[in-house]
């Protein structure tokens, strides 16, 4: 297994670090890959009863690696041609209904025991979708969350845009996701995006799972089935709009102009999109 995330098991509880603390453990597909086998591994381990989700270093995740866009702002992007790393996490193996990046967060819902998420320093972009695919989330005061896509001419693509819709409603989600603005860990609690606060996100959610995993392990898994049952959203169907959405904006002129402007630091000038023509009746 990859020495990106560290997994470790002890009295009922995994605590599955990012440990890519030079980076501010920024994704790239060595970490989505690590993120995966860490919750695939984490089915087929009976003893396990709750799940904590941390990180090592100054911050939770800064999101997507910084050089997967330097190589879009390189391109010129009349060929459609897409980063690197994009590129490499974009395949669905057989029985998944999620890609690579997507199953970094999906995973963690897959998984029958309840997973926590402790939150410090920045969560953004890549790294705050990761949050949301926590059945909880223990978050600093001081944290920094933030939809950062909308910064590179992007739409989330990592079950954002699915996941978050039931945590805050549809507007704030929009708001969110089309402004990119920071909100800090007191806000987030304010808007549903986190369960609770601590000053030690880490060492409260040790506890908390701790607590968990003293309980009956039938009913705590049955409760979280029940209650992922009683959203009754069509996940499959979401996560492929996600992908079909982001595959059409990646590497067009705009999002490209979006990471170009953003690293020679002037304001983006975006070109109009042709609307669709309606059928004559």
């Amino acid at each position: 297994m990859s020495d990106r995330v560290i997994t470790t098991i002890e009295a009922g509880v995994a605590e599955v670090r990012l440990n890519r603390a030079d980076k501010l453990n920024a994704l790239d597909p060595a970490m989505f890959r690590a993120l995966v086998e860490a919750g695939e591994s984490l089915k087929s381990a009976p003893e396990v009863r709750a799940v904590v989700l941390s990180a090592d270093g100054r911050g939770f995740c800064a999101g997507l690696d910084f050089a997967s866009f330097e190589a879009m702002a390189d391109s010129d992007g009349t060929d459609g041609e897409k980063a690197s790393d994009t590129a490499s996490i974009g395949s669905i193996p057989e029985g998944r209904i999620t890609h690579l990046a997507q199953q970094a967060c999906w995973v963690w819902q897959e998984l029958e025991v309840p997973v926590i998420a402790a939150v410090h320093g920045v969560a953004f972009g890549g790294g705050f979708q990761l949050t949301l695919g926590a059945d909880i989330r223990i978050v600093a005061p001081d944290a920094r969350l933030s939809v950062l896509e909308i910064r590179w001419g992007l739409t989330p693509d990592m079950t954002a845009t699915q996941i978050l819709p039931h945590l805050v409603g549809p507007d704030q989600a929009k708001l969110l996701a089309w402004t990119g603005r920071e909100v800090s860990g007191i806000e987030a609690l304010e808007l549903g995006l986190v369960t609770m606060v601590d000053d030690d996100p880490a060492a409260a959610a040790r506890v908390l799972a701790a607590d968990i995993a003293s309980r009956s392990p039938q009913a705590i898994r049955g409760s979280k089935h029940l209650i992922n049952l009683a959203l009754g959203h069509d996940w499959a169907r979401g996560f492929a709009e996600e992908r079909r959405v982001i595959g059409d904006i990646i590497g067009s002129p705009n999002q490209v102009e979006a990471v170009t402007a953003f690293f020679q630091k002037r304001d983006a000038i975006y070109a109009d999109i042709e609307l669709d023509t309606p059928a004559d009746s």
